[in-house]
């Protein structure tokens, strides 16, 4: 049986754990900036702003500014790149103290960073579908739920399919998601995902939504059998509309560092990722993970970051905005 959930008069206490309804004070820029703090004290304390005082470029500098990258989990390739870099320009530039090596760290960091900037465009499609996968804990549902209202706060009309029938808080938290915000919601009590996926497309043509966002169970890479389901969902997407799915969205938690680059590349292999959301920024220290995939071999798109449980904490991500809250 197909239920249809939103726009109804009360949410009922389910215990899911669904954001706060508003984002905390201060801009998204304050936000992002609070959030990246402590990368960002990190890296001040290796440019000399409070390490003895000291101003001039020396080895030192290098050496503790390599640590706190390491430490920020941009990892060995990419910071040896960087560090090779900085040392060109002090020497194209005769840069003399931290000050003008922080400026130059600014520009290396946006000069790579800048490939992972690539706004989601659904223009192309109408249903435009988007298959959304993660392991659990990574804020899948809830991202999903942002995602929903940052759609909706941009003129499109997104509905919602509670595709992980593994487990029944995701399906409730979707639920509780679309009755606070106008959203259908389209979901079986039991069954299989890629079934509930399929009629939510079917759903999305006949009332008009702009955006179908699918939700699936969230899983380990090593789980083969799951990501056989996995992938089995993409396949019945691409039965209900040939062109679909138009996004495969990877939600990241923060807070695992490098080994989001084995997610990556895990979930790539079975369904093909064509973005990323990276959540949970704030208050990690390890946000230099963005650097490394920027670095990387395979350089899959940020399409969103998140720092904050408020429905107005997941933003499509911006490299200089990002740049600019590390080196503030």
């Amino acid at each position: 049986m197909v239920s249809f959930f939103g726009k109804t008069s009360a949410s009922p206490d389910t215990g899911a754990d669904t954001p706060a309804p508003a984002a905390a004070g201060g801009g998204w820029r304050d936000r992002l900036r609070a959030g990246l703090s402590r990368v960002s004290g990190a890296l001040g304390e290796a440019l000399g702003t409070v390490v003895h005082g000291r101003r001039a470029i020396d080895a030192e500098v290098y050496d503790d500014l390599e640590a706190a990258l390491l430490a920020a989990d941009v990892g060995i390739g990419a910071t040896q790149e960087l560090l090779e870099a900085l040392r060109k320009t002090v020497a194209r530039d005769a840069l003399q103290d931290v000050d003008a090596l922080r400026g130059a760290l600014r520009d290396a960091l946006l000069a790579r960073l800048q490939v992972l900037e690539q706004p989601l465009d659904t223009s192309g499609h109408r249903p435009f579908i988007i298959m959304v996968a993660g392991v659990n804990g990574s804020g899948k549902t809830t991202s999903i739920g942002k995602l929903a209202r940052w759609f909706q706060n941009h003129g499109q009309k997104p509905l919602l399919a509670a595709g992980d029938t593994f487990r029944a808080a995701a399906r409730e938290q979707l639920r509780v998601w679309g009755e606070r915000n106008g959203i259908d919601v389209i979901a079986q009590e039991t069954g299989d995902p890629a079934a509930v996926v399929f009629d939510a497309i079917n759903a999305g043509r006949a009332r008009g939504a702009d955006v179908v966002i699918a939700d699936t169970a969230g899983r380990l890479p090593t789980q083969l059998h799951l990501m056989d389901e996995l992938a089995k969902v993409r396949r019945v997407v691409a039965k209900a509309e040939p062109s679909g799915p138009h996004e495969v969205l990877l939600v990241i938690d923060a807070h695992i560092g490098q080994n989001s680059l084995a997610q990556i590349a895990a979930f790539d292999k079975a369904v093909g990722v064509t973005g990323l959301v990276v959540t949970k920024l704030d208050g990690t220290a390890k946000a230099g993970v963005l650097v490394a995939l920027a670095c990387s071999a395979r350089p899959v798109p940020v399409r969103f970051i998140g720092v904050g449980e408020g429905l107005d904490d997941l933003q499509p991500f911006s490299a200089r905005e990002f740049v600019e809250a590390l080196l503030p």
